[in-house]
């Protein structure tokens, strides 16, 4: 059972930078490919970011590609993604999840069902 909990979200202004980080426990984090969500008010889940198990590779929603960055380092079992050039229809509450990698399988890093544990999610406003 792989534990997640976000932290760094917050208020910031338009064209602000925020970096949110995820801690794991209770696994073995290097086996995990982590990706990053958002879900604003009365809309669906929405893919962010991703990372693979061994950090080599990333991939991004179109409407943050160039602006966020994700990144891992295994050693502190520790997930991030940096926001810059935040804007207001950033807003949302942010969630980190995993997916267990297995052997052999394609990781559709996009879809929200593909992964096991999800964080409880940190609130991320934009305004000004």
């Amino acid at each position: 059972q792989v534990q997640l909990v976000e932290s760094g979200g917050g208020l910031v202004q338009p064209g602000g930078s925020l970096r949110l980080s995820c801690a794991a426990s209770g696994g073995t984090f290097s086996s995990y490919g982590m990706g990053w969500f958002r879900q604003a008010p009365g809309k669906e889940r929405e893919f962010a970011a991703a990372i693979k198990w061994s950090g080599g590779n990333t991939y991004y929603a179109d409407s943050v590609k160039g602006r966020f960055t994700i990144s891992r380092d295994n050693a502190r079992n520790t997930v991030y993604l940096q926001m810059n050039s935040l804007k207001p229809e950033d807003t949302a509450v942010y969630y980190c999840a995993a997916y267990p990698a297995t052997y052999g399988r394609t990781w559709y890093w996009g879809h929200w069902n593909e992964y096991t544990y999800w964080g409880q999610g940190t609130q991320v406003t934009v305004s000004s």
